[in-house]
């Protein structure tokens, strides 16, 4: 260990980072075996690069002489070409399709303290959001008679917690041969002065690389090489705390095998100029989605329309589909890949080892995003419009927007449709908003024509509400009755 941690410190220091090691002496063997584990993954060139290009000296905001909105393609309906859909489906007979879920996250803001995909999302059963994305995953294979594979990108902090808890739920009737995590790579956070914090005498303050280092994970974590095994060349990405994301939307698989498209995005309405999503646009003629929290850099971007909506519509709800051929690629030049950082409370050791807990930012973390990758592309990517009910429901807090009550209610409205649809009375109130709460597993049904070629909504009753399982069992609020 002694020639180990001597390469390392000198290495630390070299970069004018010695301090990580300055509790040295104090640290216990386990310790000190963990802080030289994390030395050793840092890449302090790269970690040099950021400080001086963001923290000694901030470049100037990418200019662009022209901004304009981006070309999409309508969202699916009775007029879309049927060819589209066939070429989606025959990529997910032949098994050319996986899926790829970004949960790295913990669901602190929602009060939990387990990954975000843990939680418990179903109003009735309970069901977390890894198993609803599971079941989708399970209806496709029982209808295209194929393997649809899962890689599940996790971090640092929740891998171990995340592979407990699949292995817990049994893999949600997966098969766990076709499931493969892959860890997102951390970085170091830095104070203002470009100098690393520490959040325990042998422990840096880390954060993760932004959802950008998918691209590293699937490289790296062996994915791309599991696809390209089993020949897949398409991977569908989407995120964890989405439950509504089409894990491997036929349609939008249409579309960009149809294109041959390195790469292709799903954009939604925004509701507002300032609502918290990406926005797609042309930038002097290259695709770009431009960050929410960079919109101020560029004020056009919240011009509105003569009916007060948002001129520069397409909202990016982070569901993309990459071939597995750009992905390789990208990887290649990701010393190219753009960096972002963001000015943070990070609670850290101050200089005597006492725990400071910031009250205003005092440091930087950096992160890349993954759409910056639609800047490698070799021709403009597919584009497809998609409404939010069914496509885009994000679960970023317990109430209020973006929160797990409005996923709930969202879950109960998409539900209700097809319940009435196939006969069922669905309790309504005065505005016409669904008063029950209401699931229906993906595995059972993953649309509505599924569901009513199934069911005969006149056995039914809605009158608390009512959950359908994978085999057809219903389970009723509260009293958690069940029939066949």
């Amino acid at each position: 260990m002694e020639s180990q941690s001597n390469h390392l410190r000198r290495l630390a220091e070299q970069y004018g980072q010695g301090h990580l090691f300055r509790f040295w002496d104090d640290l216990s063997a386990e310790q000190r075996v963990e802080l030289l584990d994390v030395v050793r993954q840092i890449d302090f060139a790269l970690m040099d690069r950021l400080v001086d290009t963001w923290v000694r000296n901030e470049p100037a905001p990418e200019h662009f002489e022209h901004i304009e909105p981006v070309d999409v393609i309508p969202p699916v309906g009775p007029d879309t070409d049927p060819a589209v859909l066939e070429a989606g489906e025959q990529a997910l007979r032949e098994g050319r399709v996986a899926t790829f879920v970004v949960a790295g996250g913990q669901g602190t803001r929602l009060g939990f303290d387990k990954p975000k995909g843990a939680y418990p999302i179903g109003p009735i059963t309970g069901k977390s959001l890894f198993r609803y994305h599971a079941e989708k995953i399970r209806g496709i294979q029982q209808r295209y008679e194929t393997v649809l594979p899962w890689y599940v990108m996790v971090s640092h902090a929740n891998e171990q917690q995340t592979r407990d808890f699949f292995r817990e739920e049994a893999w949600f009737g997966l098969e766990p041969e076709n499931i493969l995590f892959v860890r997102q790579a951390m970085l170091p956070c830095v104070d203002e002065a470009g100098n690393f914090l520490l959040q325990k005498p042998w422990q840096p303050a880390m954060s993760p690389n932004g959802h950008g280092g998918s691209i590293q994970a699937l490289m790296e974590g062996g994915a791309i090489a599991d696809a390209e095994a089993r020949g897949i060349t398409v991977i569908c990405y989407f995120q964890v705390d989405n439950w509504a994301a089409k894990v491997a939307d036929p349609w939008f698989i249409g579309y960009h095998c149809q294109a041959n498209a390195a790469m292709s995005s799903k954009c939604h309405r925004r509701n507002d100029p300032r609502e918290a999503v990406g926005v797609h646009c042309l930038c002097d003629g290259a695709y770009r989605v431009i960050e929410y929290s960079e919109l101020d850099l560029y004020p056009q971007l919240l011009e509105t329309d003569e009916n007060g909506a948002p001129r520069f519509f397409a909202g990016n709800p982070a569901i993309h589909i990459l071939s597995t051929a750009f992905v390789s690629h990208v990887h290649k030049h990701f010393d190219r890949f753009p960096w972002h950082k963001a000015h943070k409370k990070i609670p850290h050791l101050d200089a005597d080892g006492a725990f400071v807990t910031p009250d205003k930012p005092n440091g930087y973390k950096f992160e890349t995003f993954v759409f910056d990758a639609l800047r490698f592309v070799p021709h403009p990517p597919v584009a497809l419009e998609i409404p939010r009910r069914g496509e885009y429901t994000p679960t970023k807090q317990y109430d209020g927007v973006n929160s797990v009550v409005a996923t709930r209610n969202n879950m109960a409205e998409y539900w209700a449709k097809w319940l009435e649809a196939a006969g069922c009375n669905v309790p309504r109130n005065a505005s016409g908003a669904c008063t029950v709460p209401i699931e229906i597993s993906p595995a059972f049904a993953l649309d509505a024509d599924e569901f009513a070629s199934k069911i005969d909504g006149g056995e039914l009753d809605l009158a608390r509400g009512i959950a359908i399982d994978a085999d057809g069992t219903v389970t009723l609020p509260a009293s958690k009755e069940a029939k066949g």
